[in-house]
């Protein structure tokens, strides 16, 4: 014997790791590297793919496609299905596309249409003004531009498409809030930021001017949002008599002045009407 103790054989100094086991330590609920989240990503979109060429498949069939084990794609179905992606059919076990898809792809379709539709009346109106014109939808608290015309005349020192303004200091943030009766002390709080002197403060104030909206079918901004720029908008309404958008015309306080407006908002009805009937809007 000597001073040291000796290990039994096959074994060394240090504490060897059970088979298939690294040095480090699998520690449970650990969240999964980018590269298997792009992975699980990626075939939950080939199972999308996949029912949507078949029409209808079980999910031995998806694992088989997948090239994965069964317990792996009936988790991916089950993630789906919660989600409304997929759905399962009386007979379990069969999975085909569900109502999610539908809603989805309504919603890109619907704002496609929106913005093809809008580009000949609204190139006519801004022909006719010789100012810009914008198309815009609700997005909570927010108004984004989807579309947008710059007349001749217009001067513009960038492109509103994309941009998302506050509702409560634009003229169609204005009609669309209107249309919307959402309780906008929720949806906006109270009291409502100030952009210039100019900008309507509470919701009290906001209520108010909302109700002449609805009753003369159009909003006025006067520099408002940014000092010096005026704007007039009218709501377009879908098949259903739904206000889904605002055509509004953006110009100089110098050129869009109070006076002119009222004139101004006439053409902007014009053309949202139009805008409407293309949508499925019988008036």
């Amino acid at each position: 014997m000597t001073g040291a103790t000796q290990q039994p054989a096959g074994m060394t100094g240090a504490t060897q790791q059970p088979a298939g086991m690294t040095g480090a330590t699998q520690q449970p609920g650990r969240r999964r590297e980018p590269g298997a989240l792009v992975q699980s990503v990626d075939r939950a979109v080939t199972v999308l793919e996949i029912l949507a060429e078949r029409g209808v498949a079980g999910v031995t069939e998806i694992a088989a496609e997948l090239g994965v084990h069964k317990s792996t794609a009936s988790r991916l179905v089950a993630v789906l299905e919660r989600r409304g992606l997929v759905e399962q059919l009386a007979d379990r076990g069969k999975y085909r596309l569900g109502f999610g898809i539908v809603r989805l792809a309504g919603a890109l379709t619907g704002h496609r249409d929106l913005a093809h539709e809008s580009r000949k009346p609204c190139e006519s109106l801004a022909a006719d003004l010789r100012e810009t014109v914008n198309v815009a939808i609700l997005d909570g608290a927010r108004v984004i531009n989807i579309s947008e015309v710059r007349g001749p005349a217009a001067i513009a020192m960038h492109t509103w498409v994309g941009q998302s303004t506050p509702p409560h200091a634009t003229s169609s943030g204005k009609v669309l809030l209107a249309f919307a009766r959402r309780d906008l002390h929720q949806l906006l709080g109270d009291p409502l930021p100030r952009f210039t002197d100019h900008t309507v403060g509470d919701v009290t104030a906001l209520e108010r001017e909302l109700a002449e909206v609805r009753t003369r079918g159009w909003a006025a901004t006067e520099q408002e949002y940014e000092v010096g720029l005026n704007a007039v908008a009218a709501p377009v309404r879908d098949h259903e008599a739904a206000v889904v958008a605002a055509v509004s015309v953006s110009g100089p306080s110098y050129r869009l002045t109070r006076d002119t407006l009222p004139l101004v908002a006439e053409r902007v009805v014009a053309a949202a009407g139009e805008l409407s009937r293309r949508l499925g809007h019988l008036a």
